[in-house]
């Protein structure tokens, strides 16, 4: 990680020029500010900032729209500036009308994202692989992609579509709204949750030309593919977006199970104080009250 205060690169044209590179762009997702600067520690080019995930490390609760614009978008805003990399953020449905994805895309822009993600689901929404989800009509959702395109300041801003009709109406509605949310000027398409190795390849097929992102959720509806696979179906992204609160969640069970056995942290799984103290930055927090003070 660089200097608390140093200048930080364009991470809107960072994002597109990684869009643009060939292979997939893998995006783990991150729930807070410590989540995504392990991301980019791990040596990862992008971070998600997952809406699931943000849900559960705020409010203890799953992913059903209980979470309003300005509590994710103050997340948003952690994060962004706790890394140097590109970060895309879930807006879920915009909260509202078409009036208000414009409000949300000015307060994403002014909070540092480089992409945020927006979706076709009836509000309250829930999370894209679970059961019982509703979709908005057709031409309501074009107009929130096409308010969300118009309103942002800068250009390079990544405006991703998301379509969650293929569990409502099938894999092929889904197609169909992707491509109408194309012409309305998304830049990436991202048909939630098809359920078999054929639907993905359907969506591939159909939408090739475009950007496309494939939501990779373990346990999720999607029959598992590999990456190689993803990667031959011509896949722009990749998100892995609930894999760092499953493995966080599943340490800490871990180390607390061991603590109220036995009274004792002694070989539970956890790092060291000093350790930690390096991957939150502490060095250079030192080097620059060091350089401020002369």
């Amino acid at each position: 990680m660089t200097s608390f205060v140093a200048p930080r690169p364009n991470p809107r044209a960072r994002l597109r020029e990684l869009l643009a590179a060939p292979g997939p762009l893998i995006a783990p997702g991150a729930y807070d500010a410590l989540s995504a600067r392990l991301v980019q520690q791990a040596g990862f080019d992008v971070v998600y900032m997952t809406g699931f995930g943000t849900s559960a490390s705020l409010l203890g609760r799953p992913d059903v729209g209980l979470l309003g614009g300005a509590e994710m978008t103050d997340n948003a805003r952690r994060m962004a500036q706790a890394v140097d990399v590109p970060l895309i953020a879930d807006a879920d449905t915009g909260y509202g009308n078409a009036l208000n994805v414009v409000r949300t895309v000015r307060e994403y822009e002014q909070a540092g994202v480089a992409g945020l993600q927006l979706e076709d689901q009836v509000s309250p929404k829930r999370c894209g692989h679970m059961a019982g989800k509703a979709v908005i009509d057709v031409e309501e959702a074009v107009a929130k992609v096409r308010a969300a395109v118009a309103a942002r300041t800068d250009p390079d801003l990544v405006v991703i579509a998301r379509t969650d009709v293929a569990q409502v109406e099938g894999t092929r509605a889904a197609i169909d709204r992707a491509l109408r949310f194309a012409d309305a000027g998304a830049d990436v398409l991202f048909v939630e949750a098809p359920r078999t190795a054929e639907d993905v390849e359907l969506v591939a097929t159909e939408l090739k030309g475009h950007h496309l992102l494939f939501n990779w959720v373990e346990g999720g509806q999607t029959e598992g593919l590999t990456m190689d696979r993803v990667a031959e179906l011509g896949f722009s992204l990749v998100l892995f977006p609930i894999s760092t609160l499953l493995a966080a969640t599943h340490a800490m069970q871990a180390a607390l199970t061991t603590l109220r056995q036995t009274s004792s942290t002694a070989g539970a799984p956890m790092g060291d104080f000093d350790g930690f103290l390096q991957t939150i930055g502490l060095p250079e927090l030192r080097a620059d009250e060091a350089r401020f003070a002369g």
